[in-house]
């Protein structure tokens, strides 16, 4: 492979970036045929410069907000989802109904769920596949499966049908997952038809948690947006930052830190 000049290699760090959603050092490392350490140089410059953001795993584009799969997700803030799933389930009580929303950290509450032998004539709604696949065998779980248009990206369904199964139902409880959620707009999506379904989701339930690692905090990574009900719960990790929380707080959102677990 020819070596890149310093510029050459920071417009194709931005590009990678850009159409795959999130590159780590070491894939650029070894696309680009230089050390971890001029990548990690490459990034500080980039980074600086406004043109890509720090994330779990990698960095990301600023430059369209790409939106990441499920798959890239699933990698990100690993333990800090665990945690939070954890703290979740152990919210639910035996013979409820609760809405599961799409998303890793909703697989991670799904797997939660079936590692509590005492949730027994559970009945559990979701668009998400993963968490449809998680409580496929669960004994003593009933899975209802809202349909829809799927949505390759996020691995849920979407769209009209999907609302008009919401609209039929009610939950106990909903668990809302994000790719941000910001104190005063709420939370954050890629696109309204998302934002839609949520907000459609939460209007059903009797407590509405927000699962939201402390990297998705504050943030607004696009333009679509779900308004909140009166009284909902933030569900955070411990490495969230105690002003981001306060902000919260200040407008009157219940804030929850999962304990960690080993």
């Amino acid at each position: 492979m020819a070596k890149h000049t310093a510029q050459t290699r920071r417009g194709e760090i931005v590009r990678l970036a850009t159409t795959s959603g999130l590159a780590s050092v070491e894939e650029l490392s070894d696309q680009l045929g230089v050390t971890a350490s001029t990548i990690r140089r490459d990034l500080a410059k980039l980074t600086a410069q406004g043109k890509l953001a720090r994330t779990y795993g990698g960095v990301m584009s600023l430059a369209h907000h790409p939106e990441a799969s499920l798959r890239q997700r699933l990698g990100e803030a690993h333990a800090a989802k665990r945690d939070i799933a954890r703290w979740a389930a152990d919210q639910i009580e035996p013979g409820e109904t609760v809405l599961l929303d799409a998303g890793s950290t909703m697989g991670a509450l799904a797997d939660a769920i079936t590692k509590t032998p005492e949730l027994t004539e559970l009945t559990v709604v979701t668009a998400g596949i993963s968490a449809m696949a998680t409580l496929t065998d669960s004994v003593g779980i009933d899975v209802i499966a809202l349909g829809g248009r799927l949505r390759p990206l996020s691995q849920a369904f979407v769209g009209p049908l999907t609302e008009a199964a919401v609209q039929r139902m009610s939950f106990d409880r909903a668990f809302m997952g994000a790719d941000s959620v910001h104190a005063e707009r709420g939370i954050c999506e890629a696109d309204l038809e998302q934002t839609r379904l949520k907000e459609l989701m939460m209007s059903r339930a009797e407590h509405t948690y927000v699962l939201a690692h402390a990297d998705k905090l504050g943030q607004s990574p696009f333009h679509a947006w779900a308004v909140m009900p009166s009284r909902w719960t933030l569900v955070t990790d411990e490495s969230a930052d105690p002003l981001a929380l306060q902000a919260f707080r200040d407008n009157d959102v219940e804030v929850v830190i999962a304990p960690r677990r080993d």
